[in-house]
């Protein structure tokens, strides 16, 4: 009997807990990839090896995402008991709304030592057509300073009066 993959015993112990199962991702699998080696590389167990959190998972288009993160065991079914008994990464577990999961692990230079990354998400935004993408970039750039303003014809502004 083959062993559960990481989104089986992950989805088994949301169902159990009143949440909706989760399959794998590749975008979360590509983060959690890159995570777990970052980590590894530099045998430092840390959320920001790589930047902040929010910025790494922006390309997963998700609403809702939390990250769990690991080192010292090989399996991932010990990993997760870890995270499990961990009540700050048990909350990430249990994400509400959560569809999709990535998970990856990566052995530091020495070979000794196996660092976890986890990555779910939830809340994805359905695609939008090509008119919507177009107003989201027009937003996009009016909200971007670009240099120096635009003269409103204005040398002085008091209470609203442009003089």
């Amino acid at each position: 009997m083959a062993a559960e993959s990481p989104a089986e015993l992950i989805s088994g112990f949301r169902v159990e807990h009143g949440e909706v199962r989760v399959v794998r991702d590749a975008t979360l699998d590509r983060i959690a990839l890159e995570q777990a080696r970052a980590m590894a590389a530099k045998d430092d167990l840390s959320h920001e090896v790589l930047g902040p959190f929010t910025r790494r998972i922006a390309p997963a288009r998700a609403g809702r995402a939390a990250e769990n993160i690991a080192y010292g065991y090989e399996s991932f079914e010990k990993t997760l008991d870890q995270w499990i008994d961990s009540s700050g990464h048990r909350k990430n577990l249990l994400l509400h709304n959560a569809s999709r999961v990535g998970v990856a692990s990566a052995k530091d230079a020495s070979g000794k030592r196996t660092y976890w990354a986890m990555v779910i998400a939830g809340d994805y935004e359905p695609p939008k057509g090509k008119r919507d993408r177009e107003s989201l970039v027009a937003v996009k750039r009016e909200a971007k300073p670009l240099g120096r303003p635009k003269s409103n014809g204005c040398h002085i502004k008091v209470l609203s009066l442009c003089i």
